[in-house]
Parts: structure tokens; C-alpha cells; sequence
């Protein structure tokens, strides 16, 4: 569905006193929205979208994500951007993405019932659970518009009629930043290669807000053994554990937190629309934990790509340099910068943070530390 449009201007522009200020303020001129007019033809060579969920408040960090991904990557390749948004978008929101955007741009409006407590759910359940995290300074605990971010991501996002005639989305976040010229189509490299599920960061995920998600999982699996492939990503998920082999079909031991952080991802589409994951993710929905506890779209997603997908389908993208706060990484290798194609400081790396799981993915799926990794003992 097609958002409404209103003639509101956003409530951020009402801060300053001109659009000039305003842009001024997020380090644009005008001119940076108008030299990249959408083209009449897409030139990327995949059926392929960059997708948004955003609100009108976050027009500032939207419009530098997208004037550094344009920059980078984009204006070669004018793939599509599709913003989401559970309120209607601004007339301005539209105009300034627009005139960003290198390629064809669409808003779309998100089915209420997809951003709502759903009719099984026990409200007065989710409110004591809510309090009891936020007693624990869980970060986000009080949050239901982060619980129903999180669902949404989770299990309707590839469902919206912009996305559905797409085969591969980039996820993209308001306010992320991007710190090297992507030379080549991550799309095509995705299709050549055989991959399905492309990442950036790996990390351990908050105990406190998935306390039954594993256990869930397991069930599943054990009521849906067809779906867990062979060589998967057991071994990265539990510790001293072996990928699954030919013939088993449970999955055992504790969860050892690591995941792929999803607030970026390069991925096909249909694997969200297949049956495994579309199963998993009903089965997973009537368990309440999105509200119950605060699972997040992180954690579901790479249980699901780590178990039902051999490891050789998924791929860490070690040459983009990438910020989401408060982490960010940076290509290790010498060529990255000297040829000036990425521009961050080497030592703001968060591969050999304690808290990163990346280091156990080069081993697990077999890799050596390549161009754009940090070799870590």
C-alpha cells in the first residue's frame, strides 16, 4: 500500500528558520539534492532495491546515510530505494529522498496489523515482562514500537507489495555510515557467487531480551527436521559443537549469543518468503516472545539463515567499511587506503572487540583473514 502524502513540513525543519539551515545542519547544500536526478533507466543489472524503514523525524539521518551510500556505491548502479513507514510520509520527506536518490523512488505505508499487538498476545503478560526488563536496564524494555520494529523485520517486511517483485534488498538504517567506495555490484557478486544471506558484523546479543528464543528454536527444528541443512552454522551458534551432517536431525547445546548484526544485510528475498522460514517465523510469533521478552530481528534472522542454509551461503562483506553506533569496522588491508577508496581510521575496528563474535565465523566457516580483515590471534 502507498503512503498518503500530506503538505506538513517535517517537525525537525521547524527547528531553523530556512531549508538552507536545515540542510546546513546535517552538513548538505542544495545542490546535493538535485545533482543526482532519478535516471529513466536503472543501470545495476539485478532485481535488486535498497530498503528503508524510517519515520518522518529521522529526514536528517535518512538523507546522510543516503548521500553516503549514493557516493560510495549507488549513483553507478541507480537501484530503487523503498521506504517504510507505519504513519504516512511527509510531502517533504518525499521531496528531499527523492532528490537524494540516484534511482526511482517508493513509500509505503505499513499494514496496521503488522505494527500492532496481535489478538493472542496477553497484554497485561507483555506489561509485566516490559517492567521487569526495564528494572534490569534492558536497553529498549519499555519500548513497543522497538518490539513491533523488531517483529516487522522479523516477518513482514518482504511482505509489502513495493518489496515483493524484488529478488534482493540491501537493508539500510537512518543515521548509518559508510566509509568506502563499494567497486563493484554486491547484487551480482551475491548471484555469481551463490550466496543468499551477506553481512557486515557479528556480536553477541543480549541474554536478558531472547531467554527462550534457543529453546523455541529447538522445538522447531525438532518438529521440522527437514529444514536444517546440512553443513550449516551450528558450530558458530554453540560452543565446541560440529556443523550438521548428513542424516541428524536435532540440534543440541546452549546458545552461545553470537548472531549477524542485521541492521545491515544484503540478501535474497526469497529465502524470507521460503517455506522453512515462513513456518519458523509463524512458530515463533505464537510463542510471544517478540513482546514477552524483546527478541530481536537479529537473532531470528541468523538462526534461521545459520540453520536452514549451508554456511557456504552466507558471506561476510569484509571490504565495506560501516557504522552503526556505537560500533563500527574498517577494511584492514593496505590497498583500501592508499588507493583512497575507503576513508576510516584502521584502529576504530570492532572485529577484535570482546564483544565481537566475527572471529569465530572466520574460523567456523573455514575462512582465513582476507583482503579488508584484521588477523586476530
Amino acid at each position: 500500500m502507498h503512503a498518503e502524502v500530506t503538505r506538513n513540513k517535517p517537525e525537525e525543519l521547524g527547528k531553523f528558520y530556512t531549508e538552507e539551515q536545515f540542510l546546513a545542519s546535517y552538513g548538505l547544500k542544495k545542490d546535493d539534492l538535485t545533482r543526482l536526478r532519478p535516471a529513466p533507466f536503472q543501470l545495476g543489472h539485478e532485481n535488486a532495491t535498497l530498503v528503508m524503514l524510517v519515520r518522518n523525524r529521522e529526514l536528517g539521518d535518512a538523507l546522510r546515510t543516503m548521500r553516503m551510500l549514493e557516493d560510495r556505491f549507488n549513483r553507478n548502479y541507480r537501484y530503487p530505494w523503498i521506504f517504510l513507514n507505519d504513519e504516512p510520509f511527509e510531502a517533504s520527506f518525499i521531496e528531499y529522498t527523492k532528490g537524494m536518490a540516484s534511482g526511482q523512488t517508493h513509500y509505503g505505508l505499513i499494514d496496521y496489523d503488522q505494527w500492532s499487538v496481535p489478538s493472542f498476545i496477553d497484554t497485561e503478560k507483555t506489561k509485566i515482562s516490559m517492567e521487569k526488563l526495564v528494572q534490569e536496564n534492558v536497553i529498549y524494555a519499555g519500548s513497543m514500537s522497538y518490539r513491533h520494529m523488531c517483529r516487522y523485520n522479523s516477518g513482514f517486511f518482504f511482505r509489502h507489495p513495493l518489496v515483493q517483485s524484488y529478488e534482493w534488498y540491501w537493508r539500510v538504517e537512518p543515521g548509518v555510515e559508510y566509509f568506502c567506495d563499494l567497486t563493484y555490484d554486491p547484487f551480482t557478486y551475491m548471484k555469481d557467487h551463490d550466496k543468499t544471506y551477506g553481512f557486515v558484523m557479528a556480536m553477541y546479543e543480549y541474554q536478558a531480551t531472547i531467554p527462550t528464543l534457543w529453546d523455541a528454536t529447538k522445538q522447531f527444528v525438532a518438529e521440522h527436521p527437514q529444514y536444517l541443512a546440512v553443513n550449516n552454522s551450528l558450530d558458530f551458534f554453540v560452543d565446541f559443537h560440529q556443523a550438521t551432517k548428513e542424516g541428524e536431525v536435532t540440534i543440541e547445546g546452549d546458545f552461545n549469543l553470537c548472531h549477524f548484526w542485521s541492521n545491515f544485510e544484503i540478501a535474497n528475498l526469497n529465502f524470507w518468503r521460503s517455506e522453512a522460514y515462513m513456518e519458523y517465523f509463524s512458530f515463533l510469533d505464537k510463542q510471544g516472545g517478540f513482546f514477552y521478552e524483546r527478541w530481536g530481528d537479529a537473532p531470528v534472522h541468523s538462526l534461521a539463515v545459520g540453520l536452514f542454509l549451508p554456511k557456504s551461503k552466507i558471506h561476510h562483506f569484509g571490504d565495506i567499511g560501516y557504522k552503526h553506533p556505537p560500533y563500527s569496522r574498517c577494511p584492514q588491508d593496505e590497498e583500501s587506503h592508499s588507493s583512497g577508496r575507503c576513508f576510516c581510521s584502521r584502529g576504530d575496528h570492532f572485529d577484535d572487540d570482546s564483544y565481537s563474535c566475527l572471529p569465530r565465523w572466520w574460523n567456523v566457516a573455514g575462512m582465513s583473514p582476507g583482503a579488508g580483515n584484521k588477523k586476530i590471534d
